[in-house]
């Protein structure tokens, strides 16, 4: 599977290419930093980088000057995250990476990237708020509502226990949901394509504090929650790999302020 993040990169002046304030996770909060979209290959024999490009605000690629000054190339555009995500799994297929879900989280959940996963036959979980609106059809039983919405009408044996995997404290446990919104043929999507495939809502209940997170999903028909389950919890894989690449290769330490410069230094960092 593939798994689609960003980071930042705190930075101070306005020199150096993407700089601006914008918010990262890194900082919880919007401050002065680049920002970087990434991917990350998964399998059962590990997990790595995959993919990266930097973020360029609009404050930058509407003054040519600037983007000429940080070397940009000319060819170089404005790009929302969902679409450098996108051109990653586009990248990811076009080399033949063997793949069959992209997760990620609600940056990149509704929209262009949503499509194009469909049109290339590609599973996928992908967040999305809590004020997401739903609804079944074609057979489906009713469904309609925000995600929240939703989740607070569930009845208490919708929810089922499981684990997405073992941690350091012992297994990781939440309570989930799933609704299946919607069979459709995969033809309607990809010329050529064959089956069904179920368009769904997947919801997680924190055991803690009864907090829920909203995923989107596509999927072949019969794929069981456990699956859905699973394919969410490897998104811990980019946060392992981000905290990897800080902590022992220098990914944060990056001095650089031309377009290349970053793209090289975040290179050796991750591809070491």
């Amino acid at each position: 599977m593939l798994v689609m993040d960003e980071a930042g990169f705190l930075k101070q002046g306005k020199a150096s290419c993407g700089v601006g304030r914008q918010y990262t996770g890194s900082a919880g909060k919007i401050t002065n930093c680049r920002v970087g979209v990434f991917a990350a290959y998964a399998s059962r024999q590990g997990h790595a980088f995959l993919g990266r490009a930097l973020y360029l605000p609009k404050s930058w690629t509407d003054v040519p000057a600037r983007l000429a000054a940080a070397h940009v190339p000319p060819e170089v555009s404005f790009a929302t995250k969902p679409r450098l995500a996108r051109r990653m799994v586009e990248r990811a297929i076009a080399a033949g990476v063997p793949f069959a879900w992209v997760a990620a989280d609600s940056v990149y959940g509704v929209g262009e990237i949503e499509m194009a996963l469909r049109r290339v036959g590609k599973g996928y979980v992908l967040g999305v708020n809590a004020t997401q609106p739903f609804n079944s059809w074609i057979g489906k039983p009713v469904v309609t509502g925000t995600a929240e919405q939703i989740a607070q009408g569930l009845e208490p044996t919708a929810w089922r226990r499981l684990s997405t995997g073992e941690g350091t404290k012992g297994p990781h446990l939440h309570d989930w949901a799933y609704l299946e919104l919607a069979d459709l043929n995969a033809g309607e999507y990809r010329d050529g394509a064959m089956g069904t495939w179920t368009r769904g809502l997947l919801i997680r209940r924190s055991l803690t504090d009864s907090g829920c997170a909203y995923f989107t999903t596509w999927c072949p028909t019969g794929t069981t929650i456990e699956t859905l389950a699973s394919v969410e919890g490897q998104r811990w894989i980019i946060e392992d790999a981000f905290e990897t690449a800080k902590n022992e290769l220098g990914l944060d330490h990056n001095e650089t302020r031309s377009w290349h410069g970053w793209h090289r230094h975040v290179s050796w960092s991750c591809w070491p």
